[in-house]
């Protein structure tokens, strides 16, 4: 007998995982769509997404594991409290970095599973990813039938919202795939469009990276443009513009509403700008903010403290401008101080 999606909640009870949903294995459902996307240069400059072998891969899963039966998506809710208040000279961080990376901890669970499965069931080949595998897990995700993708191009369930990671197994066994609801879908409602800082959501669904400012704090690794500088705002990592202005996100956070918010929601932007090589790898080695490496991290705070317009970031950033082993943070500490009020 197949496993069901009532025995695989049973096998997660106890894991981090918050949906789960099975789809039978095919050619990816927005792989055409993809390619599109390529085309029309919105990867920016992530390579790594164009890669020929990965490009095909991304095509099938089958391209990835050959015997691959079914496809199974998990989901993590990370609404979490509503963002503090912001204090003097520091930044806003994106809801989804305030704790431990997601890649390890949800990956972890995601194998659990996939080992009581096999230990219930009989073995099978697998392959496990979070957000690092040639696999577009928002395609799975929908045909799995845990939501739809809304105008921000994220998955939104009709419960959990948007606040999601996802992770997929790739399972050389049958599963029962999980019977899609009709779901309901965004209508009308364009505000997530219509909030994005730099008009990054150039149409429904569509995400031209090289305005993104998610993608410009966390994945973009020269100088930022500098007329994107002034909106980022007060965003130093990410961007939750677009998640937050979402009706379907609003009973997921009111459900935390009253939650302690941690330490990580915020940053001390001098205390980036300053911060030698060494000791960024002591304190953000095991969180999402890694990502941004030590020098994208500190050219943020630089751009971040020319938009919040605090003359008491005067001394710092002209330190930095003067200083900073980076030649990328010297130019936008220079930039930054030149946005502060006489």
């Amino acid at each position: 007998m197949r496993p069901d999606s009532q025995q695989l909640a049973s096998l997660a009870a106890d894991l981090a995982i918050t949906a789960i949903g099975v789809a039978q294995v095919g050619p990816t459902p927005t792989w055409a769509a993809y390619q599109d996307w390529l085309a029309r240069g919105y990867a920016a400059d992530m390579g790594y997404l164009a890669r020929p072998d990965a490009v095909t891969r991304r095509a099938d899963p089958r391209n990835i594991l050959p015997e691959t039966r079914t496809v199974l998506v998990v989901a993590a809710s990370y609404a979490d409290a509503p963002h503090p208040e912001l204090p003097p000279l520091h930044g806003r961080v994106s809801r989804y970095a305030w704790g431990e990376d997601y890649h390890r901890w949800l990956l972890r669970d995601l194998k659990t599973l996939v080992k009581r499965l096999a230990e219930v069931h009989g073995p099978f080949s697998a392959r496990c990813y979070v957000d690092t595998g040639p696999v577009l897990e928002r395609a799975w995700a929908r045909a799995a039938g845990l939501g739809w993708i809304g105008k921000n191009t994220n998955l939104i369930h009709p419960r959990l919202g948007s606040y999601l990671f996802l992770g997929v197994a790739l399972l050389g066994s049958d599963l029962e795939p999980t019977p899609v609801p009709k779901l309901p879908d965004c209508g009308d409602c364009t505000r997530c469009i219509d909030a994005c800082p730099t008009g990054a959501l150039v149409a429904p669904g569509v995400l031209d990276a090289r305005r993104c400012i998610a993608y410009l704090t966390v994945e973009h690794r020269g100088a930022i443009p500098e007329d994107l500088r002034p909106l980022l705002g007060d965003r130093v990592f990410g961007c939750d513009t677009c998640q937050d202005v979402c009706p379907w996100n609003r009973k997921p956070l009111a459900a935390h509403a009253g939650a302690a918010v941690p330490a990580s929601a915020t940053l001390d932007l001098p205390a980036l700008l300053t911060m030698t090589e060494a000791e960024f790898r002591a304190r953000f080695r095991n969180t999402p903010l890694w990502r941004a490496t030590w020098q994208g991290l500190a050219r943020n705070a630089a751009v971040v403290l020319g938009n919040r317009r605090d003359p008491t970031a005067r001394p710092v950033l002209t330190h930095a401008a003067a200083t900073h082993p980076s030649a990328l943070v010297r130019e936008h500490a220079a930039w930054a101080l030149a946005q502060l009020p006489c």
